[in-house]
């Protein structure tokens, strides 16, 4: 449920600085260390090395005793330690010198002094392909765009790094026995300078040849190939491969996947692809509960059969009872052969659903096609025939009948659908009715969401969404049934207000939904530990009938999240802004909202 108090503004500011405070330092309490280490003469990536390079060893001090012979035999190292420390980053002449003391309040201090001297700059690169590669463009690219050029300081992060990319590259375009020929970096102390010289022999360039799939024998073969990314003849590369097994890991149809291609059996420069899966049950009971601010306590039981009327064809069935919300609901999908994302759909759904103002009991009948279009692309064209019961503020024993057809397009750039650190999403819909088609309305409606979330640095990232809608109609919106009117105000819309409690209003009060929607939010999350996070957040929105008429709901305040394998636990402390007698709301919810 949802909990509603009068706070003081004092304590809710004071509370919400204190977060700031949290996300901006984290602060520790430490005491002071037996054996101190000072390095002067350094700052930025060269200090951090040499810092690391001097890290005093396990069993130097126990139990806050120092064995003082190890510590002078450390102090004697520790110039070579600081020396070697600074060469990758081209500083071979460094002159480095010592002091270890011991501190009058007990201890000791060791002071590392550094000149760096002249950088070490780059007099030749010779960076060529050799081989069957030397003619390939995006290899040909990575040796002409090497990072470190002649008159260069020399790194040598970037040279390996560089050179790792140049194999990556080689490989994942077939090059599978690619090897530096040549890789040395000769330095000249005396004059400061230093050679590179990287030739790369690419070998010859394989392919793929046959998958084999076994251990699934149940299944038809044209459905499990759907999964594999790559065809016989193509460059052999491991991304496919990897995509190949993630295509199979992500089915609902399989336990467990391995991918492996066999180079030692290649003939003809063909790797073949041998691909076991072990297939998960087909006919599962998934009992579940949980808990919402916005539907209140809830329980359910899950029932999917993977293969029913026929293989690979999936039934998918739930019932749900929650505080604010119950229903039944079942979808049965044919899959295509075309590819995975691409599969035929029936859904029937009961609910009933009560909410402040509003009671709506729904019964709906929706066939759909889902299209796969590449790159996390999807587009879906449904028909919804749908039959309403609803009662709205003083609209009460209202009822309406809809044939409702639709067209959705959805978009994710997520690095993960549970637990995502980045990525982005927005999706597209329009949806209509008309009166000379059995439908007691006619109207159309367009909305439009999307989301971001943007990692930063010191353990930071930024989370923001938007929903806009809008209904064109000519007949009473009274006409329209709940279900399909827009509110605003929960977990996932404006936080700081219940579930659907903001909207336009009829003469007794009572929120009744509205024409249009607009929404965002903005929220800045510090990972805190490994598992808990804590965020700042700001959200605004409302549903409206008109532009003249909006006005934007605000709420702003604390959230605490902590990580799970089936996604986070957030817990939210809103508070109202810019209204009369503003109050605080928790809300609680557990996964990640697209």
């Amino acid at each position: 449920m949802n909990y509603t108090f009068l706070p003081s503004t004092s304590l809710f500011r004071t509370t919400l600085l204190g977060l700031c405070l949290v996300i901006a330092v984290s602060s520790r309490l430490f005491a002071a260390e037996p054996v101190e280490v000072r390095v002067v003469g350094l700052e930025g990536a060269p200090l951090k090395n040499v810092n690391a390079a001097l890290a005093l060893p396990p069993g130097l001090v126990k139990e806050g005793s120092v064995d003082k012979l190890w510590l002078e035999h450390f102090s004697r190292q520790a110039e070579s330690k600081a020396r070697m420390a600074l060469e990758p980053f081209g500083y071979y002449g460094a002159h480095v010198t010592t002091l270890l003391e011991e501190k009058n309040q007990g201890g000791y201090a060791l002071l590392v002094t550094v000149t760096t001297g002249e950088a070490t700059r780059l007099a030749e690169v010779i960076v060529t392909i050799q081989g069957a590669g030397a003619a390939e463009p995006l290899l040909l690219e990575k040796a002409a765009s090497f990072p470190l050029r002649t008159g260069d300081q020399l790194l040598h992060d970037r040279y390996e790094k560089a050179k790792n990319g140049i194999l990556a590259t080689s490989r994942e375009l077939g090059y599978l026995d690619a090897h530096f020929s040549t890789h040395e970096i000769r330095v000249d102390p005396k004059t400061a300078s230093a050679r590179i010289a990287l030739i790369m022999a690419s070998g010859p360039r394989y392919l793929f040849g046959t998958a084999t799939i076994t251990g699934a024998t149940y299944y038809p073969e044209d459905l499990l190939r759907r999964y594999i990314s790559f065809s016989a003849g193509e460059p052999f590369s491991y991304k496919a491969v990897g995509k190949t097994q993630f295509n199979f890991a992500s089915s609902a149809y399989f336990k467990s996947v391995s991918v492996v291609p066999d180079k030692a059996a290649a003939t003809d420069l063909q790797v073949p692809v041998v691909i076991t899966v072990v297939p998960a049950a087909r006919r599962t009971i998934r009992p579940g509960i949980g808990y919402g601010t916005d539907t209140g306590a809830r329980a359910s039981v899950g029932y999917r059969n993977l293969s029913l009327f026929a293989p690979g064809n999936t039934l998918n069935s739930e019932i749900t009872i929650a505080e604010r919300l119950q229903g039944i609901g079942s979808a049965y999908t044919i899959p295509s052969s075309q590819n995975i994302e691409t599969f035929s759909t029936i859904q029937f759904n009961l609910q009933r659903e009560l909410v402040t103002d509003t009671e709506s009991k729904l019964a709906f009948l929706e066939p759909s096609r889902t299209t796969g279009f590449g790159e996390k692309r999807l587009g879906t064209a449904y028909v919804r025939l749908m039959y309403e019961q609803y009662n709205v503020g003083v609209e009460s024993n209202s009822s309406s009948l809809m044939l409702l057809p639709g067209l959705r397009f959805f978009q994710n750039g997520y690095d993960d659908l549970i637990l995502p650190t980045k990525g982005w999403h927005y999706a597209l819909e329009t949806r209509g009715a008309t009166r000379s088609f059995i439908s007691d309305a006619t109207f159309i409606q367009f909305i439009a969401e999307s989301g971001v979330i943007i990692p930063l640095p010191w353990r930071l990232s930024i989370k923001s969404r938007v929903k806009g809608a809008t209904t064109v109609i000519h007949d009473p919106f009274t006409d329209v049934p709940s279900s399909l009117r827009f509110f605003a105000g929960g977990d996932n819309s404006v936080r700081g207000y219940a579930y659907k409690s903001l909207g336009p209003k009829d003469a007794s009060g009572d929120v009744i939904g509205g024409k249009n929607l607009l929404q965002g939010s903005l929220e800045l999350q510090r990972a805190i530990f490994d598992k808990w996070a804590v965020s700042i957040f700001y959200d605004a929105g409302n549903a409206f009938d008109d532009t003249s008429a909006l006005k934007l709901y605000q709420g702003a305040g604390i959230g605490l999240h902590y990580t799970t394998p089936i996604g986070a636990i957030n817990l939210s402390l809103a508070r109202q802004i810019s209204v009369p007698d503003p109050q605080l709301r928790v809300h609680f919810t557990i996964g990640f909202q697209l």
